[in-house]
């Protein structure tokens, strides 16, 4: 079924064929909009690692400055995405519909396969204006970088966005003893994604310091359960910090 609102500038369509999906994309992206499919699909991701998802009932987001994201029932952060600036496509590859989005630096693959969807709209969106947030991961970075006893005493950074084979590092310093120490900064609630993302950030430093038992911390207001979890299973470390708001 196919409604259309030109108010709202909004295409839906409900249960579409495949091929009526493709059809959608495509346009709307080419159109720079936004693109919401609910449906049932599976999701693999395979870049600076690899990770499987099954089938499952899920809300993708497609944003026209290439943004990608896979949301479940559960939680605010999306279980899988891609940042702005991937390139999104989508074919049909019978019995599925694939949405893929790719990333050439670093070399970065998300495909989402659905089985059926069963709810595709397209909105036209402005560009929002420049927003002003109190309390950012930059203040929080600065704050350190003045005051890295805050962290712990004796720790020296070394240098901020510090590449690695997984990815820019917040802060890259040494603790009190010399040893490497990787430090992730948030300023919300965080979860399992952001201590994976220090865990990858960690094991790219061992590889490059393979005599020295790299550290890795993650700051942040607060963290999930299951964040916990997978930081204490991983040996890595949590400390609370709030982002100033002066």
């Amino acid at each position: 079924m196919y409604q259309s609102c030109d108010r709202m500038s909004v295409t839906a369509l409900y249960r579409p064929a495949h091929r009526e999906s493709v059809d959608l994309i495509r346009t709307a992206l080419n159109e720079k909009k936004l693109v919401n499919l609910f449906g049932r699909c599976r999701v693999s991701y395979d870049g600076r690692a690899r990770s499987e998802l099954p089938a499952g009932n899920r809300l993708v987001v497609c944003k026209p400055d290439g943004a990608t994201l896979v949301h479940t029932a559960e939680g605010q952060e999306p279980v899988n995405w891609q940042p702005p600036g991937a390139t999104i496509s989508c074919r049909v590859a019978d019995p599925e519909l694939i949405v893929e989005s790719q990333r050439t630096s670093p070399q970065e693959t998300l495909l989402i396969a659905f089985a059926y969807v069963e709810h595709i709209t397209a909105y036209d969106v402005e560009m929002s204006a420049s927003l002003t947030i109190e309390g950012t991961e930059k203040q929080l970075k600065q704050t350190i970088l003045k005051h890295p006893e805050q962290l712990e005493s004796g720790f020296e950074p070394r240098a901020t966005e510090r590449e690695t084979a997984a990815g820019p590092v917040d802060i890259y310093g040494r603790d009190a003893s010399g040893t490497p120490v990787a430090v992730e900064l948030k300023r919300g609630r965080v979860g399992p994604e952001a201590a994976s993302q220090l865990s990858r950030y960690v094991d790219a430093l061992d590889a490059e310091f393979p005599q020295s038992d790299v550290r890795g911390i993650l700051v942040a207001p607060s963290v999930t359960d299951r964040g916990a979890n997978l930081l204490h299973k991983n040996n890595l470390e949590y400390q609370q910090a709030q982002p100033p708001t002066e």
